[in-house]
């Protein structure tokens, strides 16, 4: 176990559906990163945890904490959008990295609408799930966040993103484009290797993994795409200026990602 100074360096804490599973798997292959046993520990959004005297015993028990020379991290996206949960993680470690991958929030509404889909834990169709109906139940939560149903609210990335800047410092976070993890993966892994500080030991993938198949469901429809796009588009252009992103090419009907669906 850890000593009372040891913890973990890094987190990739955001976006769900925004690429944290192909970076988790591709960093597993750095002789100097450590990634945790199981993707999405799931610890600083545990509210069954007595966060006034927290114990990060199921966090640590994640990690071979007898190998020297690493740097360890851990992917739970939910990190970004849960209440406290970036609070309760800079009490833990307020020198901790973190890389936040974001995606066209439509299609990472879509993408994560199929996830849930498949899962079984959704039943109304897309245009449904994303429309006043589907984001009441958002409303009706506790606290007005829901784990399975934010489809939009967790694709409203600049007041996530306002929040995490007044947490941590700019020098400490990273945010990538998840298309640029396919399109451009050598310069965003150079990137994520030069914020965790590691020697540029990774090469690009042969593959881009995802944690569930959909491609069954098809592509976004038309309809819901558009109107998508016109809640979006006020955030998309926040999102840039806090990130520091070029996102012009999201604010266009005819963007299409390069990835493949998932």
């Amino acid at each position: 176990m850890p000593g009372e100074a040891e913890r973990v360096q890094f987190f990739i804490a955001g976006v769900q559906k925004g690429g944290t599973t192909a970076l988790d798997s591709i960093l597993r292959d750095h002789p100097s990163i450590q990634m945790a046993r199981v993707k999405e520990v799931h610890h600083f959004d545990d509210e069954a945890i007595d966060w006034s005297a927290p114990d990060h015993g199921r966090l640590h028990a994640a990690y071979d904490w007898a190998a020297t020379g690493v740097v360890r991290g851990e992917a739970t996206p939910i990190t970004l959008y849960w209440p406290n949960a970036l609070e309760r993680l800079r009490r833990y470690n307020p020198r901790a990295k973190l890389l936040i991958g974001l995606r066209h929030p439509a299609f990472r509404a879509f993408s994560h609408w199929r996830m849930e889909t498949k899962r079984g834990w959704d039943s109304l169709p897309f245009p449904q799930a994303v429309g006043p109906e589907g984001r009441q139940r958002v409303r009706d939560a506790p606290g007005g966040v829901h784990r399975v149903f934010s489809y939009v609210e967790r694709g409203l990335y600049a007041r996530q993103i306002e929040h995490l800047l007044t947490l941590f410092p700019r020098h400490q976070v990273l945010f990538f484009r998840t298309d640029r993890l396919w399109l451009e993966p050598g310069q965003v892994l150079d990137a994520v290797q030069d914020a965790v500080e590691v020697e540029r030991r990774l090469a690009a993938p042969r593959r881009y993994v995802v944690p569930l198949d959909s491609s069954d469901l098809g592509p976004i429809p038309a309809e819901p795409r558009q109107m998508l796009d016109q809640v979006f588009a006020t955030d998309i252009r926040r999102t840039a200026a806090l990130s520091g992103l070029d996102l012009a090419d999201w604010l266009r009907p005819d963007y299409r990602e390069p990835m493949p669906t998932g």
